[in-house]
């Protein structure tokens, strides 16, 4: 049946007004060479992902509930809820991620390990009714996300477990300003393209070895590496006691005593 075109109108301002569009913030995480593993050990590692990166989520601060969590087969991809800081998807939540994966790595066999590509990027994001997400800012990010610098960046870094790509505009917002915890100069630029997607990202690797546990106050470490828990043992001393006549002497030493008497 042909409709006028009073329908159509109608139909298409129905649309719009289901799909709302938002600010959002978009994060990617994608797992390297996850193919070839078998099913039993993508599994492990997809859920093993999820659990790690809820964490990370959850230490910055993040509500994981009011996430839109996509899942990407060898990922996943976040969409933050409105009014969440940016800065705290850079730090502490890449740390917080990247120390969960070197604590996993330790106890994991070559199926298992897991080292990850993380994209960030931010813009107007399509809301569907039912929590689907769609947009330009998607595509971005994932073309971020898969990136011949960025597979790069991670495939020449064997000792790291992560690295992270940000977009200019991320950057810009999150990274230049030099929030706390943030080192513009841990991030160098490089060169995007993918597909019809040209652009510059700015990329970090994740360091080699962690130097706090997931969660550690970065302030209570220092003080507990700042005081030994026990006192270092004494070194060498020396006293020295004189007593004259019929006198009595009494002395505590830590080492060696040596007691000497003169008579007149």
């Amino acid at each position: 049946m042909v409709r006028g075109d009073g329908q159509a109108a109608t139909d298409h301002q129905e649309v719009r007004m289901e799909w709302e569009l938002g600010y959002r913030a978009v994060l990617a995480v994608d797992i390297e060479r996850s193919a070839g593993r078998g099913d039993p050990a993508l599994l492990a590692i997809r859920e093993a992902l999820r659990a790690m990166l809820r964490e990370a989520v959850e230490r910055s601060r993040i509500d994981w509930e009011a996430c839109r969590v996509d899942d990407l087969g060898d990922g996943l991809r976040v969409t933050a809820p409105p009014g969440v800081r940016k800065t705290a998807l850079v730090h502490p939540l890449f740390d917080e991620l990247a120390a969960r994966l070197r604590a996993h790595n330790r106890l994991a066999g070559p199926l298992t390990s897991i080292r990850v590509r993380t994209a960030l990027h931010a813009g107007d994001v399509r809301l569907g009714p039912d929590g689907e997400t769609a947009g330009r800012p998607l595509e971005v990010l994932a073309r971020l996300l898969d990136a011949p610098a960025v597979r790069s960046a991670l495939a020449e870094a064997p000792e790291s477990v992560a690295v992270l790509a940000l977009s200019e505009h991320f950057h810009e917002e999150t990274v230049q300003p030099g929030h706390p915890g943030i080192e513009p100069e841990d991030y160098r630029r490089v060169a995007v393209r993918n597909k019809e997607f040209t652009s510059s990202a700015w990329i970090r690797t994740a360091a080699p070895a962690a130097q706090d546990a997931p969660g550690t106050d970065p302030a209570t470490a220092t003080a507990t590496a700042a005081a030994p828990a026990v006192a270092p043992p004494a070194g060498p001393s020396r006293m020295t006691n004189r007593a004259t006549g019929h006198g009595v002497v009494y002395a505590v030493q830590n080492g060696v005593q040596h007691i000497t008497t003169t008579r007149p």
